[in-house]
């Protein structure tokens, strides 16, 4: 009975080994106090009282960087958030040289956020987010690589602007629009001259131009059921009378 009574004992500790790691797992094993191995995903077994184990998660993980305030090259305080993704690319280094990973790479990102947003004047942020989004990534994924962990991605979200920059910012937009409004209207101002010129040396050398111009004016008028009454002189009496006009002029300076 005695010997029964060990037997159940010693299959008892030696089920009590037993671990099962999912696809997503990994198991960092300590043998009194040393790294051991890496184990999993699956089934596995442990040394019972000899060896224990720290799971981690090497998925992808968020990380949500809260609203930071800081000031940007050109003397602007603005508060500025993000999101972070990372994985653990070596478990045992996560567990084994830093303390607590996921802390340490979120105070990492919001230091490198604060920084990269100070060597940047408030257009370049507003302007080239992607470009800051790429550097801060660099940046973080650098010093996290000893630990064993990859920065995939880092985008900034939200960019909040002191809202006496933003009506700053809202008459300088108005003010460019009215610039090109004016140049645009300059510019078809100038076309319809050179059209208009050139309309006229066409209608100088066609007197049949400038008659059929004059019919075309009255039709247009009539149209309008306008009420002025306008009464269309040939361009021959025209001439005639400012023939007849320099003729009279130089009869008197003869006289």
């Amino acid at each position: 009975m005695t010997t029964l009574y060990i037997i159940a004992g010693l299959v008892f500790i030696l089920l009590s080994g037993i671990r099962i790691a999912q696809e997503y797992q990994r198991a960092i094993v300590f043998r009194l106090g040393r790294f051991q191995s890496v184990k999993g995903p699956g089934i596995y077994w442990l040394i019972p009282f000899l060896e224990r184990q720290q799971r981690v998660d090497i998925r992808t993980n968020t990380v949500t960087l809260e609203q930071q305030e800081t000031i940007t090259k050109d003397s602007v305080t603005i508060k500025v958030n993000a999101v972070l993704w990372f994985k653990i690319t070596s478990p045992e280094d996560a567990i084994i040289k830093v303390a607590d990973y996921n802390k340490a790479v979120y105070q990492f990102s919001v230091t490198a956020l604060r920084n990269i947003i100070g060597q940047h004047s408030l257009d370049e942020v507003l302007r080239e987010r992607e470009q800051i989004n790429g550097t801060l990534q660099k940046i973080v994924d650098a010093a996290t690589t000893p630990w064993g962990i990859k920065i995939e991605m880092v985008e900034m979200k939200d960019v909040e602007i002191p809202e006496a920059m933003q009506r700053a910012m809202a008459r300088e937009a108005e003010a460019i629009r009215e610039k090109r409004a004016r140049i645009v209207k300059a510019e078809a101002e100038l076309e319809a001259s050179i059209k208009l010129t050139q309309g006229a040396k066409v209608m100088e050398g066609s007197p049949i131009a400038l008659e059929l111009r004059r019919m075309q004016m009255l039709s247009e008028i009539g149209i309008d059921n306008n009420t002025t009454t306008m009464i269309l002189i040939p361009s021959d009496f025209t001439n005639a009378a400012k023939s007849f006009t320099e003729l009279v002029e130089k009869k008197k300076l003869e006289n």
